[in-house]
């Protein structure tokens, strides 16, 4: 589908951006060196065949698709040869250290000199600039640094890592999406420019908004195994199942509290709950602990309850009456669960692909399923340098993105200032809470107009989710639904209305793209699916978001994000050896699957742009993420092999954890990849008389190795420690809540907190955009539209309404 070269560069910090490129059907060239990328040696491995650069399914994972390039850029020769595939590319992705390109004369500007619109896009932990630039960081220390370990883990241990080293994978989720916007930008100014990704800021959507508490003057989001600690309330996401555990999620308002009530009228029905707890407050609950009528103690013995029934039924059986009744109950699975589960197969997901001389391994299929364009995922990862000659036997073939004539007169023709790289991209957005408004919110920051569409009648739930401004809850104080929605439009309409179909025609005959995230087929009920569109807008793009796509056993299965992250298999693997899974935080793949929706909306306006050809985007918010799961699927298949919850060891560094420093809850992140990194952290914390231990007698000193890592960390602020073991070499950053993150210098330099205007607070906190651009600035502008707030300027200066029309459509109670 996308027409473009991009040159890969990158490893194991970058490489599934240029996966997921190929995926859409870049012509990708991994250019490796003549020894293989170092990906190559990042476990798990095909077993028996440790250590063989042809057999790590981590490297199998990012790289199908792919063409390899053998080239040693460190020699003339070869250096002159990535200039002159360079020339012919669109796109440049690498992962070295700033300024370590630019040493060898291959830096942005000096490949801009060969091809002027060349996109060269960098993955780095923490930015291309600012006084964290060239701090060493590990998995670990990028999730220390994002705040991502504060909200994972027992509050009784030290903070967790997500295992799969899955912070880089953000970053490179987020290199695939800014690569696409640049070439979009590049279309009208026909030059390309550095994009710059910061792992640290990408990572922070994991955190849903909770970096936001210390600007909002709220309590901190604080850790808790199976959930976490929002003020007074222990929110439990993981509770017993008579054959393991399940996720019921238990939470009040107008959004979710109904769920609970049907829950609870179905546990009466069995015997499972008293009369009394069918008068439970579900939609104003909240509202009662604050103001002392209902007794915090209420919710922990309501969760009990639940707890204590579901304890007596199997996960199957509570996924068959969650699905019958509509309840917020998913078992929590293994990977194993994963790929035997029915719902996947049914959806031809599994791409089963020979692959490193094994007749077939299984991989995760495609991110998205597209009706007009439909992704081809069959081809292996490819050898080291098995396309060396092919590809420079290529040289100076150009490939690359179409340019589309009209994109500059369209581009001053919308609502945002025509500078901004998207500014030619309309959206109809239907979307709510986080999965889907979180893809859209990407495009706005970067220039796409976009008309958000919520009912009075039917509250968007993320309005109802902390951080509150100054702890008060309300519809427009909820710093979540801020977030999402910064630079959006906002308007009201209730579609239950009949007379509501005419103005969403003509908001989608405006529109490029139509996005939402309803229970399947919810719009084809009111005679606003796909084929209807399209009837008014033939070449309109629409794209459904939903937890399980839009067929299957599970596709009716209502929810929310916390329970795709239940059943994708992370929840499992992420705790202690000794205790029930921790799990992720929240709705983890609510914070994944959003740079995946983005970068499909990206592809087919590209498709739209060179054919004239919409299309409709089904995507399974647990099949996108399923990329982010690649290495242990593919473990399981080959190797029959579940991940081991790990804590925070590493398979490959030791030492490798999060120790406690001076304060209460307060604690640091370090790790040791390399053996002059430990003789480092000996120098720093006075244990000299360990710096000769190698890697395997370090691991096996662990404990005593820990202890002397707190002696020296528990008598020191964690910041000031962090300073002091990176000017050693160490790689460590305190795990920063959200009072740390506000205060993050490398944070201030990147501008990631904005204050930006808000229709009733004056002001509002949101986070910018997670990279930059050497050319083009972000579009961030306003908080979260008020209920409302922009419904004039949408029907009148883009749909072109006069006043007798909007009079109708008011009188008609459409605009509520």
């Amino acid at each position: 589908m996308l027409g473009c070269r991009v040159l890969d560069l990158s490893d194991h910090r970058g490489q599934m951006a240029g996966a997921l490129l190929a995926d859409l059907g870049a012509d990708v060239i991994l250019v490796e060196p003549p020894g293989g990328s170092a990906a190559r040696a990042v476990g798990p491995f095909v077993a028996g065949r440790e250590g063989d650069p042809e057999a790590s399914l981590w490297f199998w994972s990012y790289n199908r698709g792919k063409r390899s390039v053998a080239l040693d850029l460190d020699d003339p020769g070869d250096q002159q040869r990535l200039r002159d595939l360079a020339a012919s590319a669109d796109v440049l992705i690498e992962s070295d250290a700033p300024g370590a390109m630019a040493a060898r004369g291959l830096g942005p500007s000096d490949l801009a000199e060969v091809n002027p619109g060349l996109v060269y896009t960098s993955v780095t932990a923490f930015g291309q600039s600012g006084p964290k630039a060239d701090w060493a960081a590990t998995d670990l220390i990028v999730s220390a640094a994002s705040m991502l370990s504060n909200v994972v883990g027992d509050e009784d241990r030290p903070p967790l890592r997500i295992p799969l080293d899955q912070c880089f994978l953000h970053a490179s989720a987020e290199a695939a999406v800014a690569s696409l916007i640049a070439l979009r930008e590049r279309k009208r100014s026909g030059l390309g420019q550095h994009v710059d990704v910061s792992a640290q800021q990408a990572v922070t959507q994991a955190t849903q908004s909770a970096t936001l508490c210390h600007l909002y003057n709220s309590p901190e989001l604080l850790r808790m195994s199976g959930g976490a600690r929002l003020g007074p309330f222990r929110v439990r996401l993981r509770s017993p199942a008579s054959d393991g555990y399940v996720s019921a999620t238990i939470l009040f308002g107008e959004s979710i509290g109904p769920f609970g009530a049907r829950l609870f009228e179905w546990m009466h029905s069995e015997g499972g709950c008293a009369d009394s707890d069918l008068e439970i407050d579900w939609i104003n609950f909240v509202e009662g602990v604050i103001t002392g009528r209902i007794p915090p103690t209420e919710y922990e013995r309501i969760q009990q309850v639940a707890a204590d029934f579901t304890a007596t039924r199997t996960k199957a059986e509570l996924l068959e009456v969650a699905l019958d009744k509509r309840l917020l109950i998913v078992p929590i699975t293994t990977v194993a669960d994963v790929v035997e589960a029915p719902q996947y197969a049914e959806r031809n997901f599994w791409r089963d692909i020979p692959t490193g001389g094994l007749d077939s391994v299984r991989y995760p299929g495609p991110c998205a399923r597209f009706s007009a364009a439909p992704l081809d995922i069959s081809t292996p990862p490819p050898t080291v340098g098995q396309h060396t000659d092919e590809v420079l036997a290529e040289v100076g073939a150009q490939v690359s993105v179409a340019t589309s004539e009209g994109l500059v007169a369209a581009a001053a023709a919308g609502h945002r200032d025509p500078a901004l790289p998207l500014a030619d991209v309309k959206i109809l957005d239907f979307m709510w809470v986080m999965a889907g408004p979180g893809s859209t919110r990407e495009l706005a920051d970067w220039g796409a107009t976009v008309v958000r569409v919520e009912s009075t009648h039917k509250v968007e739930a993320a309005r109802t989710i902390q951080p509150f401004l100054n702890d008060e809850a309300g519809a427009e104080n909820g710093g979540l639904y801020q977030n999402m929605n910064a630079s959006k439009l906002g308007i009201t309409i209730d579609i239950s209305k009949p007379e509501s179909r005419d103005l969403i025609l003509d908001l989608v005959r405006w529109a490029d793209v139509v996005t939402e995230s309803f229970s399947p087929h919810a719009l084809a009920d009111l005679n606003l699916a796909y084929d209807d569109l399209r009837a008014v807008k033939p070449d309109i793009i629409m794209a459904s978001s939903c937890l399980f796509g839009q067929s299957g056993p599970l596709s009716s299965l209502a929810g929310f994000g916390t329970m795709g992250a239940s059943m994708s298999g992370f929840y499992e693997m992420t705790g202690w050896p000794d205790r029930a899974p921790a799990g992720v935080f929240g709705a983890y793949t609510d914070y994944v699957s959003p740079k995946f929706l983005s970068a499909a909306l990206l592809a087919a306006l590209d498709h739209r742009d060179r054919t004239g050809e919409g299309q409709y985007i089904d995507l399974s918010q647990a099949e996108s993420s399923m990329t982010f799961l690649a290495p242990a699927v593919l473990d399981y298949d080959v190797n029959a092999h579940l991940p081991d919850k790990m804590g925070n060891d590493h398979p490959a560094m030791s030492p490798h954890g999060v120790f406690a420093s001076a304060g209460d809850d307060r604690w640091i992140a370090v790790a040791c990849e390399n053996d002059d990194q430990w003789a480092g952290l000996c120098s720093v914390i006075g244990a000299g008389d360990m710096a000769g231990l190698g890697v395997e007698e370090r691991r096996e000193r662990a404990a005593e190795i820990a202890d002397r890592i707190t002696a020296w960390t528990s008598e020191r602020d964690n910041v000031e420690a962090h300073v002091e073991l990176q000017a050693a070499g160490v790689p460590a950053h305190a795990v920063a809540n959200s009072e740390v993150m506000t205060n993050d210098p490398q944070l201030a330099h990147r501008n990631h907190f904005r204050n930006v205007p808000h229709g009733t607070n004056g002001t509002m906190w949101v986070e910018g955009a997670r990279f930059a651009m050497s050319r083009s600035s972000d579009g961030i502008d306003h908080a979260g539209p008020t209920y409302g707030e922009h419904t004039f300027v949408v029907l009148e200066q883009l749909l072109g309404y006069d006043q007798d029309q909007i009079s109708e459509l008011a009188v008609a109670g459409v605009l509520e």
